[in-house]
Formats: structure tokens, C-alpha cells, sequence
């Protein structure tokens, strides 16, 4: 379909007086998908524009996080599909492995079952039944928000094509030794009872205990401090600093593991900080990252003593303890044997959780899957650094090289039973076969498949890809592949940009997922706090669009995307977003009533008017910096330059000019309504990525053509007269000048006043209606007689104020509003010149003086002026 296509607008007798959002958004949300707009054809011949939806999980519902990138997103690729790119929004859906086996646990336990109860396939089939029934609302609330995504192409994680996909690059990277199985430190969820990646733990600020313990006896002993007294069962080692004076005469020998009876050996390492505490610390190399790696260097040996639900195994009276019971019967016991130095409760330190169930994690030696990320990492590092790849904004590019550098190799089996299961066979004699796709598991007596699922990263890691046919060589996958650009948050950078750049340039020959990374911030609240259901300021989306619209929602968030940078946003804003909104309506409103055009060329510039002029000026020069700014993903600004061309330029200066031209009639105004025709029509096309529904309503029934999702995008016209900027800047000048004079004065805005206009041999003569209508001045008749003269940009205005204002009264307010400032003036001035108090003041608090000083200054002046100004009593 063509901008050209014929449809029927309500005319504007129909277009309603106020704007009513629920009554627009659902219906002409509609109408898009069933035309196909947002559909992406193989076939064309246009070149392609490609951005993935950074898959939402199955069981989540949109948040303002979400609808602050889908903004983002839908706006980039509506202006793409504006300027003739065969654009592709892909959308889908995250399986998320825990979160949903965690959903459905819960609605077993409503029916007093387990997931043992049922057993693993069983249990996999009532996943893919809630599913079915319950999974996926986001879907509904993205089309409320207006999402131009590509819906008959929406994936799902869990979906045949993608879990082939997913056996087909595990077998590549297997056979290739890049995926192999170890015993490792990993984070372990006691609840969950799973291992679970970085970004699934969250790290919150717990009141615990230090406590500092006495190893050995005599000279010879040495003092170690814990948080976690429980895993000194399991200590193989005290290490010290190679260079620590202090201990270097007990490396190598042995000291006494209290509580135990075993004798463990001191060693020497550098990771050890000889600053810190004593400079010993004690070695738990199968419940500690930093002491496993101490314990591979050393040849220590792993002793867990914990099981997967974090119960005490080791041998003891302490085993069948929860770790928590554990902690204060040992620290009890060291307490009674006299080897606690010292104890500090409370002692807040930094401690993980499970960011599903909130449970403590538990760092545990595991037999785990892991992929070896260094070649990986080193080729997603190469495609920034040799251009390949953009990040933006491009001080994140450290951050991004950081991580990449120095990547340890990632955990990717998790202990769940929904999931991408790992293809890999044990057979009776100890045999292991990794099946790929188009491979026949190994059969018989014997034989069993891994149990372990992959991380939910691992699977939307191939996301660019496997959602474009991979590993079949697809028409899609040739034209859509890769990526334009991936918009995300700076907060999974590491986590799921770097693991989809590992696996698209290992997958796709060398050839990276995306051009480029585009990077935004956190949504926030007004006070830029993070949201939260527990701090009480969560906001969910829906509400705000059912109150102000979702427009309004979306240009407040594009308002303030700043790249890389977090967004607060507050209700005012929304609502003050909704006013914008309202007013791009009652302009429209404005213009189809005055017959406002589109049809025909424009009008010969030499027989326009400075006022047309001025604004088909600026209106190229609106389109110039908008494409600068999109091409350079500054939302905020190029939101912002709209906002203020749209509010101020076009309907606050031109529309109100143009009443005087159409009240006076004639060729001017036929050429204003076609100039007004052609702001509203330019005007509106650069909105519409932003602001979909208001400004396809109003340019529908403005032009009579089919949709703005299918317009083109505008072209700088090229037209520019900077005689005519000077002439209306001249002119706003005057206005502006002698609104605010009238304002001083207390006049209301709609009150008249006589008024002598000096403009001959100016530019602004031609404008003198104009200025008379907008300042409300009458002519000056008989008996005039000017009581103030305002001299403003070489032209003059004489006002007769007499009988306006009660001139007593205005003084006596004046005066007292002079001795106010003067006082404030004198404050200012004397803290300033206390050197007592300036040395000791904060910055901020000294600044804050200097703004006082500065507007008192102001005041002092405009009230001067005032009073100069007012008429003889």
C-alpha cells in the first residue's frame, strides 16, 4: 500500500472539539496490523532496517522499562519505514526458564503438588499449557503502547525452529571444544535449587556478623574473620600475602582447624591483601569463587559441606543444621573453646539473593556445563575495535571492552526441568555423545540424557539469528541479517549483548548480530529513585495510558532518553505530555476550519509573505536537525526540538499570525492556507514515529490519504531566507516585549488598551495588525495620550494607561516590592563578603547565595523599570 491509496477521513466538521485517546488507539491500532503495515517481505528489493525485540519474558507484563525501549525502538523503525527501508521489527517472547517453572510450582502448590509429583514430562506439558492459557498478556498491553512489530513473525524461545537452533550451535560448539563440562564454584539457589546466572542474583546490603577466630596455638597462631563461620568445616588452607613479613616464617608449615581435629597447611598467595584485616584469611575452596582459585593454585582439596538445600553434611554435631542454625551453634562452640577474638553484630556487608525468590545464594562446587569464552570474547571485543560493531553512546565502549577482556568462562546448565534440555548422552560404560539435531540419540539398556536444562541466555543469545530461520539458510536470514542496530539497556551489556555477539559472529562467519549498540538508561522516578513495588513509587504503564493516552506516555519517555543515561519520569510530566498532545489537535482543528491544504505546489516564494517565509524556513531547518538527531539516537533532543518547533514556532507564533491573514482574506490568505497545509503535513510526519495515534488521526483527515506509517518520510526542502527569520524574530520581539510590559503592569491579557504603533520605515510595518491583535492594542482615537513609551527593535509603542490601572495602588505594591528585593540584595551581599563564612560553607550552599544575589539584582532593575514606566498619578 501507497500514502496514495485512497481512504475516507472524517471530515473536519466530524474531527471531534477535544481529543479522547480511548476512543482512537485501540481501533486504528487495528487498522494497521490488518493492512499489514508493520509486515517484513523478503522478497523487496528496498534495503532492509532489522531490529530484534529484546525478548520479554513469558510470565512478565510491560513495565515502564519495557515501554520506554519499545518507544524508542517503534519510533526508529516507523521513521525507517517512512523513508522506503524494508523494515523489520521481530518480536517474540522468552521462555525464562526459572521464573516460569517458578510460576507454575506455585500453581501446583495451590493443588498441594509438586513437580515430582508429576514427573519431568508431565510437569513440561503443564508449563506449555499455562502457556498457552496464561503467558504472553505483554502482547496485548505492546499493541496498547503501538508496537509496529512484525506479529506474524513472532517467536518464542521454547518454539521447534529455535530449540533447533539451540541443539545445533551446542553441538558446533562442543565438537569445536568450546563447551565442556566441569566441577566449578557456581551461584546456587538453596530454594530454587538450580544454579542461576549473574544477572539473576541481586546484591542488597545485610545486617550480619563479623566474627574474627583464633587457628592454632601460641606464637604460631594466626586470626582469620568471617561473615560465614559455617564453611570453616570445609576450610583446606589459611592464606597469606608471599610478601607479608609477618607470616612468611609459617608458609608451608601446618595449623589446627578448630572444631575439627584435621591440621590444614598455611600458603602463600597474592590475591591475599596483607592491608586488610590480619592478613590471614582461611580457605573454603568448595564454598568460595576466590578461594577456589586459591585452592586450584595450591592443590588443595574441595570440601563441601553443605547439600543442595544448604543443610550441614559435614560429619559432627553440626550436620542436619541449616546453614543460618549452623552459623551461631559454631560460632557458639568457638566461643566456648575461648578462640573468638573478636565479634561485630551487627556487620552490614553485601550479600546475593536469588532475584526470583529472594533466598540467600549459596556459592557451591558444582559439576556444571560451561562454555570456554575466550576466543569468543576476544572476537566480540575485535568487532568494536575494528569498527565493525558501533556502541553508543561511545563512552560505554570501555565498559563493554572491560567485560569482554576479562570474561570468565559461563555456566550454562541449570538444574530445571523447563528448558532447553542439553543433548548430551551418558551411556552404561561411561561413554558421552552430543546429538545435534539431525542425529539419532543413542538407544538401549543404559543410556540416559542429561538432566540439566541451558541458561535462558544461552537460547536468547541466537535471538538475531534463530528468529530469522538459522541454521536453515532462509531468504529472511539473507535479507534481515544482521541486525541495524540493537536497542537495549546499559544493565545487560554484558550479560545478553556480549553473549549475542560471542554466538553471532561464531554462528554467522565472522559477520557481527548488529552494526550497532545503542544504549539507554533506567527508567526512574521523578526524584530519579529506582522503582519499586517496595519503595511504593512502581507505576504500571497501563494506567497512565488509560488516564493521558498512550502518546503522551511515549513522548515523555522519548523525552527523556538521553543515550546511556537513566530516565526520571513523574505523572506531571504525562500529563503535561497529554497538554501537548491536545494542543497538536486544536492547531489541526484550527487549520482544517481556515481550509487549510495540502493539495497543489506551494506558492512562488517571492509572492509569500515574511510570515510564510519565516516558518517554510524554519521548517526545513526542523527537518535537517531531527535527521541528524535520530541518525545519532538522541531521543531527548530531537523530542525536545519538536516539542518547541511544534508549541512555540507553529502554533503559539504562526497560527496566531495567520488569524489576521485570514480575517483580512484575499490572495495572502490562500496562500497561507496552503502554507499552513504544508506545516502541519511536515509537521506531523515528524512527529508520528513518536506520537502514532494523534498524528495519524489528524494527517488522515488533513490530507484524505491512506496512513502516515506508510507516508514518506520529509525531505528537507533546502528553502531557507534568513531576511524573513530576522524579520519574525524582530517581530516576537516587539510582542514578547510588550507582553511582558503589560504583564508588569497587571493588565489582564484579554484587556484593551489605545496604543500608538511607530513603525514606519521598519520591517515591521506589513506586521501592524498583527502586533494589534496579539497585544490586544486598539487604535489610538481622540484624546489619546501616551503615559509610557516602549522603544523595542527600532520600533516604537506609546500605551495610554490612563483609567487602566489604579497608578496609587500599583506604586505603593511596586515600592514595597523594591524594598523586598533591595533587603534580599543586602543579605546576599554581606554573606558573600564574610570570609568566615565562605570558608566553611559547601559549594552549594555558596552558590545558592550567588543565585539569590543575581535575581534580587533582577528584580531590583525590572521593578525600577516598572515604576519608571508608570503614568503620572
Amino acid at each position: 500500500m501507497t500514502e496514495n491509496s485512497a481512504f475516507q477521513p472524517a471530515p473536519d466538521s466530524e474531527l471531534p472539539k477535544t481529543y479522547a485517546p480511548a476512543d482512537v488507539e485501540g481501533p486504528l491500532y487495528e487498522r494497521w496490523v490488518e493492512r499489514g503495515y508493520f509486515e517484513a517481505d523478503a522478497k523487496s528489493d528496498k534495503p532492509p532496517y532489522t531490529v530484534v525485540i529484546p525478548p520479554p519474558n513469558v510470565t512478565g507484563s510491560l513495565h515502564l522499562g519495557h515501554a520506554f525501549e519499545h518507544t524508542l525502538i517503534d519510533a526508529l523503525t516507523r521513521r525507517k519505514r517512512m523513508q522506503g527501508y524494508e523494515t523489520l521489527w521481530q518480536p517474540g517472547m522468552d521462555h525464562a526458564g526459572i521464573a516460569t517453572q517458578n510460576v507454575v510450582e506455585r500453581e501446583l502448590a495451590k493443588e498441594s503438588k509438586s513437580r515430582h509429583d508429576l514427573g519431568r514430562e508431565a510437569f513440561v506439558e503443564r508449563v506449555w499449557q499455562w502457556k498457552g492459557e496464561s503467558g504472553g498478556q505483554i502482547s496485548g498491553q505492546m499493541k496498547r503502547l503501538g508496537d509496529g512489530v512484525a506479529w506474524s513473525r513472532e517467536r518464542f524461545t521454547m518454539d521447534e525452529g529455535l530449540s533447533q537452533a539451540v541443539q545445533t550451535i551446542f553441538k558446533r560448539l562442543y565438537d569445536d571444544e568450546l563447551i565442556y563440562r566441569a566441577e566449578r564454584i557456581i551461584n546456587w539457589c538453596p530454594r530454587c535449587l538450580t544454579a542461576i546466572s549473574d544477572i539473576e542474583v541481586e546484591y542488597q546490603d545485610d545486617d550480619g556478623e563479623l566474627v574474627s577466630i583464633r587457628y592454632g596455638e601460641g606464637d604460631d597462631a594466626l586470626v582469620v574473620a568471617t561473615t560465614r563461620a559455617e564453611t570453616m568445616l570445609g576450610d583446606t588452607a589459611v592464606a597469606v600475602h608471599p610478601d607479608d613479613e609477618r607470616y612468611r616464617h609459617l608458609v608451608g608449615t601446618e595449623i589446627e582447624l578448630p572444631l575439627t581435629g584435621r591440621r590444614i597447611p598455611i600458603v602463600a598467595d597474592e590475591h591475599v591483601d596483607p592491608e586488610f584485616g590480619t592478613g590471614a584469611v582461611k580457605v573454603t575452596p568448595a564454598h568460595d569463587p576466590n578461594d577456589f582459585e586459591i585452592g586450584q593454585r595450591h592443590g588443595l582439596p574441595n570440601i563441601a559441606v553443605m547439600d543442595e538445600h544448604a543443610i550441614i553434611t559435614a560429619h559432627g554435631p553440626f550436620q542436619g543444621l541449616d546453614r543460618l542454625e549452623a552459623r551461631s551453634a559454631i560460632v557458639a562452640a568457638l566461643r566456648a573453646e575461648g578462640r573468638i577474638v573478636a565479634e561485630k553484630r551487627p556487620y552490614t556487608h553485601s550479600v546475593g539473593h536469588c532475584s526470583r525468590c529472594k533466598t540467600t545464594i549459596e556459592p557451591r562446587l558444582s559439576m556444571q556445563w560451561w562454555v570456554k569464552v575466550g576466543p569468543l570474547a576476544k572476537a566480540a571485543g575485535d568487532a568494536v575495535r575494528d569498527g565493525r560493531v558501533a556502541i553508543h553512546p561511545q563512552e560505554m565502549e570501555k565498559r563493554y571492552f572491560d567485560w569482554v577482556d576479562n570474561l570468565h568462562d559461563w555456566c550454562i546448565s541449570r538444574q530445571l526441568w523447563w528448558g532447553h534440555r542439553i543433548p548430551v548422552w551418558y551411556g552404561p560404560n561411561g561413554e558421552v555423545v552430543c546429538v545435534g539435531p539431525d542425529e539419532q540419540p543413542p538407544s538401549g539398556e543404559g543410556w540416559t540424557q542429561d538432566n540439566d536444562v541451558l541458561d535462558t541466555w544461552f537460547s536468547s543469545g541466537l535471538w538475531p539469528f534463530s528468529t530469522l530461520g538459522w541454521p536453515e539458510q532462509t531468504e529472511s536470514l539473507a535479507k534481515f541479517y544482521p541486525n541495524s542496530v540493537l536497542v537495549t539497556g546499559y544493565d545487560i551489556l554484558f550479560f545478553w549483548v556480549a553473549r549475542m555477539m560471542m554466538f553471532g559472529l561464531y554462528a554467522m562467519d565472522g559477520t557481527p548480530p548488529f552494526h550497532t549498540i545503542a544504549l539507554h538508561g533506567m527508567v526512574r522516578d521523578q526524584f530519579g529513585k529506582k522503582m519499586s513495588k517496595s519503595f511504593g513509587n512502581a507505576v504500571n504503564p497501563l494506567d497512565w495510558m488509560d488516564t493521558y493516552g498512550s502518546d503522551a506516555l511515549r513522548f515523555t519517555l522519548a523525552r527523556g532518553a538521553n543515550p546511556g543515561t537513566d530516565v526520571p519520569i513523574g505523572e506531571d510530566w504525562v500529563q503535561a505530555s497529554r497538554n501537548f498532545a491536545n494542543k497538536i489537535w486544536n492547531a489541526t482543528r484550527f487549520a482544517l476550519m481556515n481550509g487549510a491544504t495540502v493539495e497543489g505546489e506551494l506558492p512562488p516564494a517571492e509572492r509569500l509573505s515574511a510570515t510564510n517565509r519565516w516558518i517554510l524556513s524554519r521548517l526545513g531547518e526542523i527537518v535537517e536537525e531531527v535527521d541528524g538527531l535520530y541518525e545519532d539516537y538522541q531521543f531527548a533532543k530531537l523530542s525536545e526540538a519538536l516539542y518547541h518547533f511544534a508549541w512555540d514556532e507553529v502554533f503559539d507564533w504562526y497560527v496566531e499570525l495567520t488569524k489576521t491573514t485570514f480575517q483580512e482574506g484575499g490572495q495572502e490568505a490562500e496562500d497561507t492556507k496552503r502554507v499552513l497545509g504544508e506545516v502541519l503535513d511536515v509537521t506531523l510526519k515528524l512527529l508520528h514515529p513518536v506520537v502514532p495515534f494523534v498524528t495519524e488521526t489528524l494527517w488522515t483527515t488533513l490530507t484524505g490519504k491512506e496512513s502516515l506509517v506508510v507516508a514518506d518520510w520529509p525531505a528537507d526542502s533546502g528553502f531557507r531566507d534568513e531576511a524573513a527569520e530576522r524579520e519574525i524574530e524582530t517581530l516576537q520581539q516587539v510582542i514578547t516585549e510588550v507582553r511582558r510590559f503589560r504583564s508588569d503592569q497587571g493588565l489582564q491579557p484579554g484587556q484593551k488598551v489605545p496604543a500608538r504603533l511607530a513603525l514606519d520605515g521598519t520591517a515591521l510595518a506589513p506586521h501592524e495588525a498583527a502586533i494589534r491583535q496579539l497585544l490586544r492594542l486598539q487604535p489610538e482615537g481622540e484624546g489619546f495620550h501616551a503615559t509610557a513609551t516602549l522603544p523595542v527593535s527600532g520600533a516604537t509603542v506609546s500605551l495610554d494607561l490612563s483609567g487602566t490601572i489604579d497608578v496609587d495602588a500599583e506604586r505603593k505594591r511596586l515600592t514595597k516590592d523594591l524594598g523586598a528585593a533591595e533587603k534580599e540584595k543586602a543579605q546576599a551581599e554581606a554573606k558573600l563578603r564574610n570570609e568566615a563564612f565562605l570558608a566553611k560553607a559547601p559549594d552549594q550552599v555558596v552558590d545558592k547565595i550567588r543565585g539569590r544575589l543575581t535575581k534580587a539584582e533582577a528584580d531590583i532593575e525590572r521593578i525600577g523599570r516598572q515604576l519608571e514606566n508608570l503614568p503620572a498619578a
